[in-house]
Order: structure tokens, then C-alpha cells, then sequence
């Protein structure tokens, strides 16, 4: 494709290694967009620098030097790559209200929503009755989105404050939602941020630990985990045990002013940001030179 393509610019996933492979001897120039914490996407590199070197010596400081454009803010996550270009999403006005699935309550809306990988799993099941159990007796709407792949019918009753859809469009959610609970996935994390709204992270797997880590330090929102199993010393999923702290957490984050006041200042830095589109040319008219 490098061949025949002779692309100027090749955007990259920083743990995809092949592009660079063949770029690199091509002339070509490399960029990486990243999908997670620039500490971690760094860390995979060192990971596996061994294997790298082999294709080409040189690679891995290549790899090191090159562009990496990210939307999480600096102030949440510093990077350790020399050239960090941060960029914002480029957002479109919400579709309008949401349909009033509640009856014409007016309390605060609670969107809870767990990624679009945890409905394939074993413990969605688990999961959603116990987020659905800590809404129960708050004075809350909650909108709960559970992907298209889910069986409803795994959800048992639902509380008449909590409506149950297979998808809503985040960005249209956002413009109504006080608070979200959420598993800390990271396109979860970015979009509630950049609307400005808190979060209480229920992290469950991969880097959700520890980007709920780094929402609690921000300020905007609150980490609920499962207490580590003392025989084992291994960190157990969230269960029903759980519910009453996260219905605490959203007490909390909703009735706190400050949490919300944290989320939109760093909503407000990511906002200042280039948006991709200016950020792709930029680096396109440094290649043209």
C-alpha cells in the first residue's frame, strides 16, 4: 500500500508496529493518534522494544519521536513523548430533549452507561442490576444504555425512575445528564468530560482502574471499586455488596457542586484545544516542507 499509495502522512495506532515498520525505510512520515493514557501507550512500547529492534535498529527511538496526537487534557494526562499535540472533538449541537420517558419528572438526570464491550460479557447481567440497584431509591431519572446485543430480559424489574434503551447517542445524553456512572472506559471518560459532566467510575477492567484514578484526582467525579478478596489478594468485580456505595457516590457527586464545577474546567481545557481537522493539517503542511 506505501508503495502504491505513497501516502505523506501515516496515522497510526500507537500499539499497531507494521506501519512504521514499512514507513520508516519509505521516507514516509509517522503520526500516532492515541486510544488510551500516554503512560500507557509508552509503556507498550517499551514492551516490546526487543521485537521492534529487530526489524529495524533505530525504530523504537523513532517510535519515541514521533507525533502523538491525544484528546486527554495535560492536566489529567502528562505525556512522556517529546512532541504531544492534544486536540478536541469537533462537537455538534444536541438533537434536543430527550423523550420523555419518565412521566414529566424534572429530577436530575443520571445517564449510566458501561462501554459497548461489557453487554458481550458473562458479568453484564451482574453489573447493569446492580447499577440499576443503586438507582432505585434516589430522586433521579436514570437513562441505562446497554448496547444491542444484550437481553433485556436479564434485567428482571426495573424501577420506574430507571428507563432501559439498547442506544442513545452519548453527545444528545450529555446535554441534559447532571451525573453519569460509567466504567471508566476511556471514550466514556473523554465525552463526559469534554461536556463537563461528573462521573462516578466503576472501573471493571483494562485501564479503567486507572483512569478512574485520575477522575478522582481531577476532582470531577468519584471511584467506586470492589474491595480487594483477602484470601485470594485479588481484586473482586463490583456486586450487589457494592450498591449502596455507589448510590453514596452519586448522592454525593450530585448533591456537591464542586464536582461539577471540576468537570467543566477541564471540559473547558479540552475545548481549547486545536480540532482534528486543523491539527491534521498542521502536520500536513510540516511534511509538505
Amino acid at each position: 500500500i506505501c508503495d502504491e499509495w505513497r501516502p505523506n502522512l501515516v496515522l497510526r495506532d500507537p500499539c499497531e508496529y507494521s506501519s512504521a515498520v514499512v514507513a520508516g525505510p519509505r521516507g514516509i512520515p509517522t503520526a500516532q493518534v492515541a486510544i488510551s493514557l500516554a503512560a500507557a501507550e509508552a509503556g507498550s512500547i517499551d514492551m516490546a522494544a526487543p521485537v521492534l529492534e529487530q526489524h529495524r535498529r533505530g525504530l523504537v527511538r523513532e517510535l519515541r519521536a514521533s507525533p502523538y496526537l491525544t484528546r486527554m487534557p495535560a492536566s489529567l494526562d502528562p505525556s512522556p513523548f517529546p512532541r504531544t499535540l492534544r486536540f478536541r472533538d469537533v462537537t455538534r449541537p444536541s438533537s434536543g430533549a430527550l423523550p420523555d420517558w419518565w412521566a414529566g419528572s424534572l429530577q436530575p438526570l443520571v445517564y449510566v452507561s458501561f462501554g459497548t464491550v461489557l453487554g458481550y460479557m458473562s458479568m453484564a447481567a451482574d453489573i447493569y442490576r446492580i447499577a440499576v440497584q443503586s438507582l432505585a431509591d434516589l430522586p433521579v431519572r436514570a437513562l441505562l444504555t446497554v448496547g444491542r446485543k444484550f437481553d433485556l430480559d436479564l434485567l428482571g424489574t426495573v424501577p420506574a425512575n430507571v428507563h432501559v434503551e439498547a442506544w442513545v447517542d452519548q453527545h444528545d445524553v450529555f446535554a441534559h445528564a447532571s451525573a453519569m456512572l460509567c466504567h471508566g472506559g476511556s471514550g466514556t471518560v473523554f465525552g463526559a468530560l469534554a461536556a463537563g459532566v461528573p462521573m462516578v467510575v466503576v472501573p471493571l477492567f483494562a485501564d479503567q482502574f486507572v483512569n478512574g484514578a485520575l477522575v478522582s484526582a481531577s476532582g470531577a467525579g468519584l471511584t467506586v471499586e470492589a474491595e480487594q478478596d483477602s484470601r485470594t489478594d485479588r481484586r473482586r468485580v463490583v456486586d450487589s455488596s457494592d450498591a449502596l456505595r455507589l448510590s453514596a457516590a452519586l448522592k454525593e457527586v450530585l448533591g456537591t457542586p464542586i464536582f461539577r464545577a471540576n468537570a467543566r474546567r477541564v471540559g473547558s481545557e479540552m475545548a481549547a484545544e486545536h480540532d482534528i481537522d486543523t491539527l491534521v493539517d498542521m502536520l500536513a503542511n510540516e511534511v509538505a516542507r
